[in-house]
């Protein structure tokens, strides 16, 4: 999808020195930020970043024949004098203009996910789903920041027929900024947890954070949220006057309960087979637990919303991305690697997916981080529940702080060893378990648990 001269220049303004070129003759295929990969018909955005200057790589972009850079004021001195290109006084702004200009030309629906759990799971399923209408693209690994958000949508093909973005976020206005330059049409709130209350401070902030997702939502678009949230539904009204559709699952045995007429869209799980039954259609994932057929949930109402139409059994294989939803076979144990990440609301959904396991189950748990001042409190609820489990043994991995403040608490607790170091759970496991146990790692991203995962029997 070419992008004219006129085009960028109503974004970025005036090019300087654009010399022989008529103001019709100056395309680029696309936007560039990377100068590995940029090719001689890209604009180059000189971006600069936390660990990266784009700036420190001009030259390298000219030798490839790149017929424009844009760059900040400045920096003109890194270009030959008459060399065409656009001063601006912020190249990342520039980049994230540029980003809304090319998902306005696309002209597709715009999918957006935000929430403090399973956000990256239910993007995953969104996508499978909506498969059935063609080509769809989907932003890939945590491309969910102001840089991320805008590469996925600038790699989009004139092709594809729904973009599916997920957006994250480290504090107030992130969000906002990528709604700002993403505009979708579907909003996809996921369950408000606890996860970044160490940063925000509080529940009710982290809630402001993810309505933000609002802020330039099509007004003729929709959000989804989950149903029996009241902080989450009055905080949105501050945010959105549009529709809303409230989601919620249910066990198989609330089925024939009569509810108030309400615009809730329900589902009804049934662990025995794992399936979920949504408005008469039966539903069969390859994802096991309550909370995963609660995110499925949010991807059956984007695709409704999107006109699918499925048949009254449909059954839905998803790819397990890396420490999320994985489930290993050792010579001994089965692993449920969910390593990736963690918060106090997805370390219990994991708990109680372990205990419908069989034989003898473990409980791999490096300590939650960004939880501020309620970390130890989130963490002794965790531990309470493991000790009233039937989990065997729970490894419990933290830093020597940490385990001054937890030691005392834990010392009659005969389930729980704790380390300080990921290098001793490998033999610690492996004397403990026996074949046919279950083991669910899971812990914050600081502890890459992913490492240990080959090591253990």
């Amino acid at each position: 999808m070419d992008l004219s001269l006129l085009e960028l220049k109503d974004v970025l303004g005036d090019i300087k020195n654009l010399g022989e070129w008529g103001i019709d003759s100056l395309t680029f295929k696309n936007i560039s930020i990377d100068s590995r990969t940029c090719s001689k018909n890209d604009l180059f955005i000189a971006i600069k970043g936390k660990n990266f200057d784009g700036h420190s790589f001009l030259s390298e972009v000219l030798n490839k024949g790149v017929k424009s850079v844009v760059i900040k004021e400045g920096m003109q001195t890194s270009l030959p004098s008459n060399y065409p290109c656009w001063v601006v006084n912020d190249t990342l702004e520039a980049f994230q203009k540029l980003t809304l200009l090319k998902r306005k030309k696309l002209n597709i629906p715009l999918v957006a996910i935000t929430g403090s759990v399973g956000k990256t799971t239910t993007k995953e399923m969104i996508g499978e789903v909506l498969k059935k209408l063609g080509k769809i693209k989907l932003s890939h690994a945590n491309f969910n920041n102001e840089i991320g958000v805008g590469l996925t949508i600038l790699a989009t093909d004139i092709e594809d027929k729904v973009l599916v973005i997920e957006m994250g976020m480290r504090g107030l206005g992130q969000i906002e900024n990528l709604s700002k330059y993403s505009e979708p049409d579907i909003a996809v709130i996921t369950k408000i947890g606890t996860a970044h209350i160490g940063l925000l401070g509080s529940k009710k902030n982290i809630t402001y954070a993810k309505c933000e997702i609002c802020r330039f939502l099509n007004p003729k678009g929709v959000v989804i949220i989950p149903a029996n949230d009241p902080l989450l539904e009055e905080t949105l009204k501050e945010y959105w006057k549009g529709r809303v559709i409230k989601v919620e699952l249910l066990n198989i045995e609330n089925q024939k309960e009569i509810f108030k007429k309400d615009d809730n869209l329900r589902g009804f799980y049934n662990p025995s087979n794992k399936t979920i039954l949504i408005e008469e259609n039966t539903f069969v994932i390859s994802f096991e637990g309550f909370h995963n057929a609660s995110n499925f949930l949010y991807a059956y109402a984007v695709a409704k919303e999107l006109g699918i139409e499925f048949s009254s059994f449909n059954k839905f294989d998803f790819a397990s991305l890396s420490g999320r939803n994985k489930i290993l076979k050792s010579v001994k144990t089965t692993i449920y690697d969910e390593s990736y990440n963690a918060s106090p609301e997805s370390v219990k959904a994991c708990i109680k997916n372990l205990l419908e396991k069989p034989r003898n189950q473990f409980f791999i748990f490096g300590s939650m981080e960004e939880l501020g001042e309620e970390s130890e409190k989130y963490h002794k609820e965790i531990f309470n529940l493991i000790n009233n489990s039937d989990i065997q043994k729970c490894l419990f991995i933290c830093d020597r702080e940490k385990e001054k403040i937890y030691s005392n608490y834990l010392k009659d607790k005969k389930k729980f060893l704790v380390l300080n170091n990921i290098k001793d759970v490998p033999k610690e496991i492996n004397k403990s378990t026996k074949k046919g146990d279950s083991i669910l790692i899971k812990g914050s991203r600081c502890w890459h648990l992913e490492k240990i995962i080959e090591l253990i029997n």
